[in-house]
């Protein structure tokens, strides 16, 4: 027999009865029944339970054992008593009497509890995550989160794509955020980059004649921790087409996206592949408040700007005056509830940074509130009348600049959506965000900046560059969002080299300058560059969404906390002064606060 094992903790069946077997693997729980121990023994495949009593020469040692030490036990498969059968386990019909037991490690008293999957501090589940990822939700996150990944591959080998590695150590990029440097000890003072994304290698690639590359990618960014980020490193699915135009590229991935969820989807309802809605960027911000919305909400945004000119309800009309706008979010049914409703939605908009959301609360037909007061009774009706609202629904205001409003209002249906139980569940609803403006206003530098993707083809090409207004030039750029996470982006990219010049011009660089900074990707548009496009998928993301995680570090192996800190391994950690003499670096110590 195998030292360790004759079979896993997982397999053993009402068909093995009477067989002699070697299991080991830790001892999850332990139950003494007056002379009679139960132990369930856990490994990688599952909970077999052990049994010992008098006649057990285990008995003893087994007594002895805390939990999460390692054993190997010997014994007899023996059928469980119908009244004790346990459907939960798929070793449920049978259960192993204990003839001898070997400990292979004892464990000490555990600092956070394995079996039960009790809430504890994180910093002591990062710490110790060698103990926490032996818990069972957490473990099962991390086997799923392999098998999407495996899905993935295989579906973008079956859509014709092929998977190469681009490089780690490479030149800083703009993506958006700071990049992790990496000091050359050969070259003094100068410095790689980490990627944030495989960006100019993957159009490289199509500009060299790979026609369709993919990747599981691993991105670096030094930013500040996001809810839907963790800090300093992410997995993409990333990929890259010729010749192809972006309806192209959702036709190609849709059926991919769309077979992964449904894989995993566990019955969980999910988008067809060929019926992804295209919501216009504009169109997102107006009516969901997110250029990310969450379509299992069926709330709508309005906008009411045009029915508060001269009204009488003399705050809003001066927002109005002034340039500003005015969004309506419905909230059915709520008029016939109590003011408590409108009031507490009030105060949350204040604890959201805002000075709060106006409201017309309607109970039997009447409507009520300071802002019905003051509007006017005709103007409040035509008001009512073009929300289609009902004799007993309500809805609220957001108010002031545009940007600020349609946030406010974006957050507000969300929180409409999930105060009245709105919200669709048990399903997954994809959607494509489609023109997104290629330019904004930089509101801090005073300049125009890209909006997103700076390598992303204008719509109107160099023609728009030219002759058009900045702020309104769309580009081919696509994001691909489920129940309000954005899970891809994406874009058909610009490979005229005397183009790319004109959009960086836009934004303050020089010829010289693209040059300079992205000299491989503007050399190589100069020799044929085929037109192409692509997009990259959030894996972290798509992976918490399919586990219902509510948080990225419980599908991540070994995540850092919310300071970017590797509890586990200590890093963050001071380099040895040797290191940093060999890299031509010295440390400056940051200021000391006052």
């Amino acid at each position: 027999m195998h030292p360790y094992r004759s079979h896993t903790c997982g397999v053993l069946t009402a068909s093995d009865a009477g067989q002699t077997v070697r299991l080991s693997g830790w001892v999850h729980r332990k139950r003494d029944h007056g002379g009679v121990l139960f132990v369930d023994l856990r490994d990688h495949y599952g909970i077999t339970q052990i049994v010992a009593d008098s006649d057990s020469p285990a008995l003893p040692l087994l007594e002895s054992l805390r939990a999460e030490s390692v054993v190997t036990i010997d014994g007899e498969v023996k059928l469980r008593s119908a009244a004790t059968v346990n459907p939960g386990l798929t070793t449920g019909e049978v259960e192993v009497f204990a003839r001898s037991a070997t400990v292979l490690s004892r464990a000490e008293e555990l600092p956070l509890p394995v079996a039960g999957e009790q809430e504890y501090p994180e910093d002591i589940r990062l710490k110790f995550r060698f103990l926490d990822l032996r818990r069972e939700t957490l473990h099962a996150n991390i086997v799923k989160r392999t098998r999407i990944i495996s899905d993935m591959r295989r579906r973008m080998e079956g859509a014709g794509f092929t998977e190469y590695s681009t490089p780690i150590l490479t030149a800083s990029s703009p993506e958006g955020a700071r990049d992790f440097l990496v000091p050359s000890r050969i070259h003094a003072g100068k410095f790689y980059a980490l990627p944030q994304a495989p960006q100019q290698y993957k159009q490289l690639l199509m500009v060299a004649g790979f026609d369709r590359y993919f990747q599981i990618a691993p991105c670096f960014r030094d930013e500040d921790p996001r809810a839907d980020r963790l800090p300093g490193e992410f997995y993409q699915l990333d990929l890259e087409m010729s010749f192809v135009t972006q309806e192209e590229v959702w036709e190609t991935m849709e059926p991919v996206m769309a077979g992964v969820f449904e894989h995993f989807a566990e019955g969980r309802a999910v988008t067809p592949a060929g019926s992804f809605p295209r919501i216009p960027h504009a169109d997102a911000v107006l009516k969901y408040g997110s250029d990310k919305p969450d379509l299992r909400n069926p709330l709508i945004i309005t906008d009411v700007t045009g029915h508060f000119v001269d009204s009488g309800f003399g705050i809003f009309a001066g927002i109005v005056a002034n340039g500003g706008v005015i969004r309506a979010i419905p909230a059915p049914g709520a008029g016939a509830g109590s003011r408590k409703f409108f009031d507490d939605m009030n105060g949350w908009a204040r604890t959201e940074g805002y000075s709060g959301l106006g409201y017309i609360n309607i109970k039997d037909g009447a409507p009520g509130g300071p802002i019905a007061k003051n509007h006017g009774e005709e103007k409040t009706a035509a008001l009512i009348a073009a929300l289609g609202l009902g004799p007993n629904d309500g809805v609220f205001f957001a108010a002031g600049k545009e940007d600020q409003a349609a946030k406010l209002a974006g957050l507000a249906r969300t929180r409409v959506g999930e105060q009245l139980d709105l919200i669709e569940q048990d399903t997954f609803k994809l959607a494509w965000i489609v023109d997104f403006p290629f330019y904004e206003w930089d509101e801090d530098e005073k300049k125009l900046d890209f909006a997103h993707n700076p390598f992303s083809m204008p719509q109107g090409g160099l023609d728009a560059l030219e002759n058009q207004d900045p702020q309104t030039i769309k580009a081919f750029q696509y994001d691909l969002v489920c129940n309000g996470y954005e899970i891809a982006s994406g874009s058909i990219r610009n490979q005229h080299p005397d183009l790319m010049v004109k959009a960086f011009e836009l934004v303050g660089l020089s010829k010289a300058d693209v040059e300079e900074r992205f000299g491989g990707l503007y050399r190589a548009f100069q020799y044929g560059a085929p037109p192409h496009g692509g997009m990259a998928a959030g894996v972290d993301r798509i992976v918490m969404l399919l586990c219902g995680a509510q948080n990225l570090r419980e599908i991540t192996l070994f995540p850092m906390n919310q300071r970017a800190e590797d509890l586990l391994m200590g890093a963050p950690s001071p380099a040895e002064p040797r290191q940093l003499r060999e890299l031509h670096v010295r440390v400056v110590e940051p200021p000391q606060k006052a």
